[in-house]
């Protein structure tokens, strides 16, 4: 023992490190895991470390200002700024190529709006409420006006961490916006005294039956219970992933998020990719109404937008009957804070200006625009775009992502890893600790304010009073519409052969069906 321990100490660092290197090599060459590792014994490893930081390389050391996707450093700096009362001011002239493709201008007035001593905003900068009511057309009995025009979208909990969720949900009450829950269902951090809209999808987490069915008894008496809920939203799809479900594993399901959601703790939970309480447009039409009769709440849509043949038979029913949603949020194809697959995420359904602009001119078409209110969802948390979006025809504007990064979050995109460094999107414990939730609600409560003021000027500065008079004349962009976009058959000057399909049945049900006839 004395013989082995004296070699131990005869043994210098640099051949202790000679020794750890051979061991990895001789590592390296054996397993048959990693084809680089193999051929490349040890030097191999840094090729996967740098894979694994590139993406924080490239944001803090190798991207410009204006480069980054979904948000770049501008945009980030502006919402951090705001959210903390610092000067958000450039410098010198913008650093934006103003010539580029879908640059964006507002056109001002020779004459901005000029407010007079007596007016809301000269005693209050960031008033600015919306211009339309819930469910006046439609005479529920408990019409609501937002008294905020941006609002924080649907974000789960579950999905969101709970001092997440509690900072979002106190923000919001001291901006004056409402909160919208997300489809994981009502929690006691959506309870703060702020105006909230209840938000439901597939699942109907929160308002579902044992049988995983829609419960119309849990959702009245969800409603009686918290008065502070002020309308409803049935989500039909949702920007990141559009026609697909989702899986919510049962490792992930705590005996908090059991009760909230109304599931089996530590069972996986289904969020399939279509309603069982309606199967089409009339009977969407009938499902809204009886949940505003029973409730007496207004009712509404989320959808992200790719066909519009539904659409239009929705607008048909609401122009003969008079029935329908009281408003409709529009998400786009931007993708959100639902973690998505690349192919869903890049791909299904239209970006925003395209999607709201298709369903916008079909209610124009009918006389049905004065009865809905739109809501826009997708990347519209800054002034300058959501005067864009209101000229084209929003209401209030919803933000997800932006309302995250004025709490904390850097934009890290692991959101789907449980491993989100700021603590707003994972159910990790110790990250949850980071989040101050004093501090955060204020700086939610203060980002939407400076957004609200910053849209005020701009609307005076186009000679309006309310963002809602903006019209499409005023604003301009770099870009022709969508037209300049062809379908693939107009690309490729030909028709696909159509492929003979019965069901996927029939498929299940073949002989051939991965070689089993072979013998």
């Amino acid at each position: 023992m004395d013989t082995f321990l004296n070699f131990l100490q005869a043994v210098t660092w640099w051949q202790w490190v000679i020794l750890i290197l051979i061991i990895i090599a001789i590592r390296d060459v054996f397993q048959k895991k990693h084809t680089v590792s193999h051929n490349f014994p040890i030097i191999g490893h840094f090729r996967y470390i740098l894979e694994k930081i590139g993406p924080e390389l490239r944001q803090y050391l190798v991207a410009n200002n204006r480069e980054e996707l979904p948000f770049n450093r501008i945009e980030r700096g502006w919402i951090y700024a705001s959210a903390k009362k610092e000067n958000n001011y450039e410098g010198f002239g913008t650093d934006r190529d103003i010539f580029a493709y879908q640059h964006m201008f507002i056109t001002n007035a020779m004459m901005p709006y000029k407010i007079g001593d007596d007016h809301p905003n000269a005693t209050d900068h960031c008033f600015l409420p919306c211009a339309k009511v819930m469910g006046k057309h439609s005479n529920r009995r408990k019409p609501f006006r937002p008294a905020s025009i941006i609002n924080i979208s649907a974000m789960s909990f579950g999905s969101l961490s709970a001092r997440a969720v509690d900072s979002l949900n106190k923000g919001a009450k001291m901006a004056g916006a409402y909160h919208n829950t997300g489809e994981g269902g009502l929690s006691s951090y959506h309870s703060n005294g702020g105006d909230v809209v209840f938000h439901f999808g597939t699942g109907y987490f929160g308002v579902r039956d044992t049988e995983g069915n829609f419960s119309m008894d849990k959702m009245v008496e969800l409603v009686n219970k918290n008065p502070f809920i002020r309308a409803i939203e049935i989500k039909l799809s949702q920007g990141a992933k559009p026609g697909k479900g989702g899986v919510l594993p049962g490792a992930k399901i705590t005996e908090e998020i059991a009760e909230i959601r109304g599931v089996k703790l530590g069972e996986d939970v289904l969020s399939p990719p279509h309603h069982t309480a309606f199967t089409n447009v009339p009977e969407l039409i009938e499902f809204i109404e009886s949940i505003a009769e029973a409730t007496g709440l207004p009712v509404g849509v989320k959808a992200a937008i790719g066909k519009t043949e539904q659409w239009e038979e929705l607008v048909n029913i609401m122009s003969s009957t008079n029935k329908g949603p009281d408003f409709i949020t529009i998400d786009g194809g931007e993708g959100g804070t639902g973690a998505a697959p690349p192919s869903f995420a890049d791909h299904v359904s239209l970006p925003w200006v395209y999607g709201f602009s298709k369903v916008y001119k079909l209610f124009q078409e009918k006389n049905l625009t004065d009865r809905i209110v739109f809501i826009g969802s997708g990347k519209l948390g800054f002034p300058a775009k959501a005067a864009m979006a209101f000229a084209m025809g929003v209401d209030c504007i919803n933000v997800a992502r932006e309302a995250m990064m004025s709490i904390g979050c850097i934009q890290a995109q692991v959101c789907h890893t449980n491993h989100c460094p700021s603590g707003v999107a994972t159910q990790n414990k110790w990250l949850q600790k980071g989040i101050n939730v004093t501090l955060k609600s204020e700086r939610l409560a203060q980002y939407f304010k400076t957004f609200r003021k910053e849209l005020i000027e701009i609307t005076h500065a186009a000679g309006h009073e309310h963002p809602a008079q903006f019209n499409m004349g005023d604003v301009q962009v770099n870009v022709d519409d969508q037209n300049l976009a062809k379908a693939l058959n107009k690309t490729y000057c030909y028709e696909k052969t159509p492929v003979p399909f019965k069901s996927m049945q029939s498929l299940k049900d073949c002989i051939h069906l991965g070689g089993n006839d072979n013998t």
